[in-house]
């Protein structure tokens, strides 16, 4: 063995042994994963990855995604290697409370780390928006000579990856538009929690990826990083494909007595294993110690990254005379000044009596679409009911990379996760769209955007019961409710024009959670009051006449015109009424106490919600003597109008409402 070979392997001996006495240390953990990866990894570290650890999210850097994030140790160990800022004590304190190294990685939290993986598939997913994201940019900004936006996307993936169908509908979507600079290695190692996979999991993933367009290559020794090395060169040569390269490794790889097993997946190895292991690969050294060789040689490496690094920042300073424009129009992409030249007050101005809430959004959405040049995205193949196609904005298609409009096809989860991914690289703000009821297929992507703290935008019509003859399966009861639920999201369903300006608005200018809007399929008046102040989340649409109201009626969405309606009638037999309307129940939260006060006086005891669906969100609004009219069953097959009237969604049940409690 020569010294390259000797410092490489010691290298990948100390990625491994790490892993493996983090995850004894903690009492619990996957050492088997990052034990039998450590030679890809460290190969793509080593001769590929362009980064920068002083200045780890500068914009040309290679996109590394762990998509097997319970593999964490591995991505922990790279990082603390490479010189981020990853300390010995942090890897100690592996899955410990208020550590930089929780047990499946965090976007946001532990430096070096490009999204919050876990949930299998995901990472895989979102690096295709990542991917995508690069060509639009590279479309936009590169000129000869000026390569602004060159880097590609790597992903390490396990079998669980593949399994899940999330990476089914993003995979086939990255092979038809052709993404030659996204890479995926896959940990071809046979094992899963329940043991090997020839219970479960057979198929030719060869063929399967050849079949979705993808270029795939085979390393059948997972220890050989010279042909691992050989098989990411061939894959940054292909330009029109992306590429899988299947890497067969042993799981667990120097735990002599469990490697190849399922039980070095997902527990300790054990004090005795340790030792063994350590023995197997002739490790002398004491616990979690990196070998001085082995820091000088990463250290040695990373001069040479930042080399990298700083020519790519003198090419930028020389862009930037050349382009002024350009370069001025990339600083106002990548830091995120959606609406710098936007007047938002004239988006207000509407003459319309009477529109449905996703014609509003389409007509807002066109409006933004021609003023924030950087606002992309498109529907799961439902782009002429949702209304979310930009007019004269071109498809993103392999073709025509400068298209903004992004054909989905019918692949909602992917749908999802592609969007974080094109948000997570920077640059866009991207939407994805369609019906609420399909936010089910959504949601673990629109949960994982709300624990990244992100922007992404998901645009969900067809809002209610109101959807009509389609029937129940397609009418949303606890979809709206459920999405109000996840922490970090706003969830935002407008009841008028105006108010889808106000959602609209606000999906853009908060860039730290994601937004919903949930849109109507049918027309709904614009009401007299509404504006501004829906930017609030919730207000006072109509004021009572008197000093103190005799009741609240609070709704959104398509119920604040019942509730209108109700107040007319209730005031004809001498009761007095306030309405509210709250179409973001989180954004009113977001407000002081003395606005929420003005809102919902704690004096004013009667308060009715109404919600053509399940109300249970309501409850912290309404007081101890307020009651909430909603839905607690499916929906059913006739005119939406009908459907509503049949279930009680009106200003009738308003008032025979209040008159009960009114009486109480």
């Amino acid at each position: 063995m020569n010294n390259n070979e000797h410092i490489d392997q010691l290298t990948i001996n100390t990625i491994r042994v790490l892993s493996a006495e983090a995850v004894q240390k903690a009492k619990s953990g996957h050492p088997g994963m990052p034990m039998g990866a450590a030679p890809m990894a460290y190969a793509l570290y080593k001769d590929f990855m362009k980064f920068d650890p002083e200045l780890p999210y500068w914009d040309n850097r290679d996109r590394f995604v762990l998509s097997a994030g319970h593999g964490s140790m591995l991505l922990y160990s790279l990082l603390h290697l490479f010189g981020y800022p990853m300390s010995m004590e942090d890897i100690k304190n592996f899955r410990q409370w208020d550590s930089k190294t929780p047990g499946h990685p965090e976007f946001g939290h532990t430096v070096g780390v490009e999204m919050t993986t876990g949930p299998l598939g995901q990472g895989l997913s979102s690096a295709v928006g990542m991917a995508i994201a690069e060509t639009m940019l590279a479309e936009k900004f590169n000129r000869p000579g000026f390569p602004v936006v060159d880097h590609y996307t790597y992903v390490i993936s396990g079998d669980g990856c593949l399994m899940e169908g999330i990476t089914s509908e993003a995979s086939s979507l990255a092979g038809h538009l052709k993404l030659g600079k996204l890479i995926v290695l896959y940990d071809d190692n046979n094992i899963t929690i329940d043991g090997t996979t020839h219970i479960s999991f057979t198929e030719d993933v060869k063929k399967r990826y050849e079949a979705y367009g993808w270029q795939v290559l085979e390393v059948k020794d997972g220890t050989d990083t010279a042909a691992i090395h050989a098989a990411i060169r061939r894959a940054k040569a292909q330009k029109n494909k992306p590429t899988l390269i299947k890497v067969k490794t042993i799981i667990g790889f120097g735990a002599p007595n469990m490697q190849g097993t399922s039980k070095v997946h997902g527990a300790p190895l054990g004090d005795a294993e340790i030792a063994a292991m350590k023995q197997e690969l002739g490790w002398n050294y004491e616990p979690f110690t990196v070998p001085e060789e082995v820091a000088a040689h990463t250290s040695e490496l990373v001069a040479e990254k930042k080399k990298v690094h700083k020519k790519w920042e003198s090419m930028l300073k020389r862009y930037a005379k050349t382009q002024p424009e350009l370069y001025e129009e990339y600083e106002q992409w990548m830091r995120g000044k959606l609406l710098k030249d936007v007047d938002t007050t004239a988006l207000y101005h509407t003459e319309l009596a009477k529109v449905s809430t996703r014609k509003a959004s389409h007509d807002i959405l066109n409006l933004l679409a021609d003023q924030v040049p950087n606002l992309v995205g498109g529907s799961a193949d439902l782009a002429g009911s949702n209304l979310t196609y930009m007019k004269d904005k071109g498809d993103y298609q392999p073709q025509t990379p400068a298209g903004r409009n992004i054909r989905f096809g019918v692949r909602e989860h992917a749908m999802a996760a592609i969007v974080n991914g094109i948000t997570l690289h920077g640059g866009f703000k991207a939407f994805g769209s369609t019906f609420l009821i399909f936010s089910d297929y959504l949601r673990p992507s629109v949960r994982l955007s709300a624990l990244m703290d992100i922007g992404s935008l998901f645009i969900l019509t067809h809002d209610s019961v109101a959807v009509g003859e389609d029937g129940p399966t397609h009418q949303p009861i606890e979809q709206q409710a459920s999405l109000e639920m996840i922490p970090n999201l706003y969830a935002f369903r407008p009841c008028d024009y105006r108010e889808t300006v106000a959602a609209w608005i606000k999906a853009m200018e908060i860039s730290t959670s994601p937004f919903s809007i949930a849109l109507s399929r049918q027309d709904l008046p614009v009401l007299e009051g509404t504006g501004i102040n829906a930017e609030k989340g919730g207000y006072v649409l109509v004021h009572e006449t008197k000093a103190q109201p005799d009741l609240i009626l609070m709704a959104a969405g398509s119920e604040v015109q019942h509730m209108v309606a109700a107040r007319e009638k209730l005031l004809e037999q001498g009761i007095d009424a306030r309405v509210v309307s709250m179409p973001c129940k989180r954004l009113f939260d977001d407000q002081d106490e003395k606005y929420k006060e003005s809102v919902l006086p704690k004096s004013v005891k009667v308060r009715i919600a109404m919600e053509a669906g399940f109300g249970i969100m309501w409850s912290p609004y309404l007081g101890r003597k307020g009651e909430v009219i909603g839905l607690d069953h499916f929906g059913a097959s006739a005119p939406g109008d009908v459907v509503l009237e049949k279930f009680g969604i009106n200003s009738e049940s308003v008032v025979a409402k209040a008159l009960s409690l009114l009486e109480k």
